[in-house]
């Protein structure tokens, strides 16, 4: 069915399935904006891979008709939603929207995936059993058994670049901090203070994972295969690099100063 945040005949998922092992129902969020060509096989391979969990695509008003094709996928699956939005927002705002859908209805676990067919929905029952020990499992292109296909030299330089910068300045043990494939329990990602989230683009999932840790979060990821999107062109731009490099470097700063701050006051204690 096609759905707005509020509508009273939405499905409430409050009772989880028997034979998984989650912490509750589950939501796989798919944000799009031009997936025309993509969304029906990656929601096709979704409700394959893992038929327990739902579908919740977010559009963003998507001019080359999206949402069409979205509302059609809903009217014949009960299992499939869609959350249309007006406007271009970024990714950001397009999850934090879902995940106040999925808290609204009742479901206990939401994961983030792509339209593009980059994420392989058949790791997606390993990423929702490893919430059974943490709160945040990511899909993880850069740990023994993670791989990534296809993807033209340039890219995995930025993506390994923008890890290695991250993980340097936050001091994060995290190998792949900006993996776009991972999953939450709901109660623990409501105290992340998603209502002070600015990030846009990609630099989301940074934003994410550190205040994740920043909140003592149990981490863990899940290797996974990674592939070049089956059609359309990359979201990716200088924009969405720039906000990343200066959020991290804004973070990184602030996160050593409180580490100098902390030696300091150490000192001035054991003297």
């Amino acid at each position: 069915m096609s759905t707005t945040p509020d509508r009273p005949d939405q499905p409430d998922r409050r009772e989880p399935r028997a034979d998984v092992n989650w912490p509750g129902p589950a939501l796989v969020v798919i944000p799009t904006y031009n997936e025309r060509d993509n969304l029906e096989h990656v929601v096709a391979a979704t409700r394959r891979s893992c038929p327990a969990a739902d579908v919740l695509v977010v559009d963003d008003s998507s001019p080359d008709g999206t949402g069409d094709i979205a509302d059609a996928l809903a009217a014949d699956d009960d299992q499939v939603h869609v959350l249309h939005r007006t406007e271009k927002r970024g990714l950001g705002a397009a999850y934090i929207a879902a995940f106040a859908w999925a808290g609204r209805h009742g479901y206990g676990a939401v994961v983030e995936m792509d339209a593009d067919g980059s994420h392989d929905p058949t790791d997606l029952p390993r990423l929702l059993d490893a919430l059974g020990g943490a709160e945040l499992a990511i899909g993880s292109r850069y740990i023994r058994g993670g791989k990534v296909r296809n993807w033209p030299l340039h890219r995995l330089a930025l993506s390994r670049g923008a890890g290695m910068y991250t993980r340097l300045m936050l001091g994060l043990d995290v190998r792949d901090v900006t993996a776009g494939y991972r999953a939450y329990r709901l109660d623990a990602l409501h105290k992340l203070q998603l209502d002070t989230v600015t990030s846009v683009g990609y630099c989301f999932q940074i934003d994410l994972t550190w205040r994740a840790v920043m909140a003592g979060f149990a981490i863990t990821e899940v290797p996974i295969t990674f592939t070049e999107r089956r059609a359309g062109a990359s979201k990716m731009n200088r924009s969405i690099t720039v906000e990343a490099l200066r959020n991290v470097t804004r973070w990184g700063i602030a996160h050593r100063l409180r580490q100098l701050r902390g030696a300091l006051g150490r000192g001035r204690i054991e003297r």
